[in-house]
């Protein structure tokens, strides 16, 4: 070929150009290539395959492109070289994107969305537009077969060697996109296979998991009723310890520490399905907990309300015993009280009762000491307000009170 002209680089047409190559060097669809002459940026030369599914596939169509002096600002010029059934060759042929429809053209739009457009047309009617004709399906098809075969004769010896080898490049970018759409077919195909036998152990997984679940919540279920029943247990013996008056501080510290570690235990065993679960991909044998075990668990009696009540009066006894020697004692007092209604009442709230006045106590006097510190607060603040207020408005107050003095 010749060699290139040096273009006008500050002309915005030749600028956009110069973009346009660059970008379409870059395409890898497979449906179409395109490039300007060496010669003349503004005169492109493109092939396209026909679209799929219509009577134009497996068809490999030239064409010319003619680019104005004022593009983008104005439309492109069309020519198809290669005999197709739909638009006449070597004739500008008339669409909403070519010069003879300057009005709908877009500045934005670019050779490369032209020829897609271009694609998109080829199946539609020509309805008696410049440059369309309507031949049946079945001579579409024919053409098609030989337009792989056929190349088109158009212009100097230059422009020919160009149409050769976008021709050869095209069935090549055609072989590959075959290939790799079978390779994508085979491989679906084999996922959607799997291995012989595979079917039956993935249905069974999910009732697996459901039954290994369902035997950890059993598990849970029993570990809460042995820590609650352990609890009961402990606080009835310190109730019982201090109803006799036999109770040691140690004792006392002893069941309260396992009122609260029951407490913490049922609290974890509340929480071990949640944290415990097995994974799907790793599942544990659902025959780990024995069925009669779950069941027997779950039907141990609930410890009493008046052996939890004794538990937490002798664990104020022990937080006393470290307090002053007035507060251990009044502690210990309340622990024996509760610890004897306990062993006397049990399933008839002699605990419950003494627990609960012991706590309406404290609350109640509370209670008064706040109400009277808010009043105080209430009064405290009024007065400063009075006092401004008096100040403001030009009023002495202590002229005010000495009369009353």
């Amino acid at each position: 070929m010749a060699e290139a002209p040096k273009f006008n680089l500050r002309n915005p047409a030749v600028k956009r150009i110069m973009q346009e190559i660059k970008e379409i060097k870059q395409d890898t669809s497979g449906d179409f290539l395109a490039e300007a002459l060496e010669s003349d940026i503004f005169e492109w030369h493109f092939v396209i395959r026909g679209p799929r599914d219509t009577e134009f596939e497996g068809g490999i169509y030239h064409g010319r492109i003619l680019l104005p002096a004022e593009y983008p600002f104005k439309p492109p010029s069309f020519m198809m070289l290669t005999p197709n059934g739909r638009f006449e060759t070597n004739m500008k042929i008339c669409l909403s994107i070519s010069s003879h429809h300057p009005e709908h053209w877009q500045p934005s739009w670019s050779v490369r969305t032209a020829l897609m457009a271009l694609i998109a047309f080829m199946p539609t009617p020509g309805n008696g537009a410049l440059g369309a004709i309507d031949f049946t399906k079945d001579e579409r098809r024919i053409l098609a077969a030989r337009s792989r075969t056929e190349l088109p004769r158009f212009g100097s010896a230059d422009r020919q060697r160009v149409i050769e080898d976008m021709h050869g490049r095209m069935l090549a970018v055609e072989a590959e996109k075959e290939a790799e759409r079978a390779a994508a077919a085979q491989a679906g195909g084999s996922s959607n296979a799997g291995p012989s036998g595979s079917g039956p152990q993935q249905q069974q997984t999910p009732r697996a998991s459901m039954e290994q679940q369902a035997a950890q919540r059993a598990t849970a279920a029993g570990s809460e009723q042995g820590a609650a029943k352990s609890s009961s247990e402990a606080a009835a013996g310190a109730g019982a310890g201090a109803g006799a008056g036999a109770a040691s501080p140690a004792a006392v510290v002893t069941a309260a520490t396992a009122t609260r570690t029951s407490s913490a235990g049922d609290a974890g065993a509340a929480a071990q399905p949640a944290a415990s679960a097995p994974s799907p991909a790793a599942p544990r044998p659902a025959a780990a907990v024995p069925a009669p075990a779950a069941a027997a668990a779950a039907a141990a009696p609930r410890p009493a309300p008046a052996a939890a009540y004794a538990a937490y009066a002798a664990g104020g006894a022990a937080y006393g015993a470290a307090g002053s020697p007035d507060m251990a004692a009044a502690a210990a007092a309340a622990a024996a009280a509760a610890g004897q209604a306990g062993v006397v009442g049990v399933g008839g709230g002699g605990a419950a009762a003494a627990a609960a006045a012991a706590g309406a106590a404290g609350t109640g006097t509370t209670d008064h000491m706040l109400t009277a510190l808010m009043w105080a607060l209430y009064v405290g603040i009024g007065a400063i307000l009075l006092r401004k207020v008096m100040g403001a408005m030009g009023v002495d107050l202590e002229q005010l009170m000495r009369p009353y003095q």
